[in-house]
């Protein structure tokens, strides 16, 4: 890591939604802003180079040619399990993940021990952040204390402190009259509740998609209607109060067709998937691997198609990772004991990019998702490249393919389905906040 006073990108394929920008030219940063923006026109030849080297005047140059220069990337869900799980995830390596993935914002949820439920908490992971982090950390705060799901937080003080957004991720708020409190005073501040979407009677207790083969394996399932149910108790309310509800991880093609209903009526709703949810199904749970367990469960191929058009038509703004981090004890229990979660950070844009690929999203799209949109839901001034913004700022090989090897992960959490799959798409030099990592510094890192 490096911080150099101008760094100058040269001849990369530049792209920001937020500005309807596309095309080849040169980017500058400098004193950790975006001092210029420069499109030139047409693709120069890429050569086969230094990414990367400094000149006698102390300018970094690097050369994207070839490349894709584009905003960091902005993970709106995110687990980071400190303070308290430190043995599964510290905000130190879980930030590294996140620049080894193309993250350069993180918000991490509030399950953690004690829960974010309260400033003094709030201030500790920013604090901690600022001192050990390697991207920008936004801090998601607890709906309720201790996330009992009975007693709002103070999520008025806590905003004030830096969170951006409330969740009980984890658990969901089956108290619908609080859940109404909480949309209702969304209403006085500016931001969202972000709903965790489970009836935990329907669900009850289940491993797995509920189907033929959670019954072949013996496995109790988790049906559909267990997501649905409370998807559209939130709608309505989100209807009744005027509140902001954006919809968490969302997995089942009902929730999908119940989400674009509700944006069609002028519900202010928005929701967001994991690339699990559209890259594997349920057959992933074959062989009892708990790498494949994570709630919502992994579902079957006809959700994962209207996860997909979902994406595409636009009813699902954001692509997420849920990077929930294990340790490998947890994860080599039995099925029925073992936690939920995959560890995603340095996975998620290469099985993203797969969505071009197969003609799902175009690029643009594809970081609407990734970085701008979240960015909005979210409030935070992130996800583009516009003059004066903070340099924030990715540069991927889009074409370079690496073997998914969680052995060599930044995270403490191993815990991924897609390990021996090979992938393309690294992020070759990421800039966060106008520090720059070279990608090849991380090569082998575990933490």
């Amino acid at each position: 890591m490096m911080m150099d006073k101008r760094t100058h990108i040269r001849n990369g394929r530049i792209i920001d939604p937020a500005q309807g920008m596309d095309g080849y030219g040169d980017l500058i940063v400098e004193d950790g802003l975006i001092a210029e923006v420069c499109i030139k026109g047409a693709e120069t030849p890429r050569k086969k180079q230094s990414a990367s080297a400094a000149n006698p005047g102390g300018e970094r140059i690097i050369d994207a040619r070839g490349m894709l220069v584009i905003p960091g990337l902005v993970d709106m869900h995110t687990h980071l399990r400190e303070p308290g799980f430190e043995y599964k995830e510290t905000i130190k390596t879980g930030t590294m993940a996140g620049i080894r993935g193309g993250f350069t914002s993180l918000c991490p949820m509030p399950n953690t021990n004690p829960v974010n439920d309260n400033p003094t908490v709030a201030a500790f992971v920013i604090k901690k952040a600022m001192a050990e982090g390697y991207c920008s950390v936004f801090p998601i705060g607890a709906i309720t204390k201790g996330q009992h799901g009975q007693e709002l937080a103070e999520m008025g003080l806590m905003q004030e402190i830096g969170c951006v957004a409330y969740s009980d991720d984890g658990r969901p708020v089956m108290n619908a009259l609080v859940m109404r409190r909480a949309l209702e005073y969304t209403k006085a501040f500016t931001f969202p509740l972000i709903a965790h979407c489970e009836d935990l009677s329907l669900s009850d207790d289940g491993v797995m998609n509920e189907g033929h083969i959670s019954t072949h394996l013996g496995l109790k399932g988790v049906p559909a209607a267990a997501e649905e149910v409370m998807i559209s108790r939130d709608i309505m309310l989100a209807k009744v109060t005027g509140g902001k509800l954006h919809i968490a991880h969302v997995s089942t093609r009902g929730s999908v067709e119940l989400i674009r209903r509700a944006k069609s009526e002028g519900i202010s709703i928005t929701a967001e998937t994991c690339p699990h949810y559209f890259s594997i199904t349920e057959r992933a749970v074959l062989g009892f691997d708990t790498n494949a367990k994570v709630n919502p469960p992994l579902r079957t191929d006809d959700d994962v198609a209207a996860i997909k058009e979902g994406l595409k038509d636009g009813t699902i703004d954001v692509i997420a990772t849920d990077h929930a981090p294990h340790h490998a004890d947890e994860k080599i229990l039995e099925f029925d004991r073992a936690p939920s979660g995959i560890s995603g950070l340095e996975t998620a844009l290469a099985l993203s990019l797969t969505l071009v690929t197969e003609g799902v999203l175009t690029i643009n799209q594809l970081l609407e998702k990734m970085a701008l949109n979240p960015s909005r839901i979210l409030g935070i001034e992130r996800g583009t490249l516009k003059t004066a913004a903070v340099a924030d700022v990715v540069i991927i090989d889009v074409e370079k393919e690496f073997i998914v090897n969680p052995d060599t992960f930044a995270s403490k959490g191993k815990n991924t389905p897609f390990r021996g799959w090979t992938l393309k798409g690294v992020p070759s030099v990421v800039i966060s906040k106008g520090r720059i990592y070279d990608n090849v510094e991380w090569k082998g890192a575990n933490g």
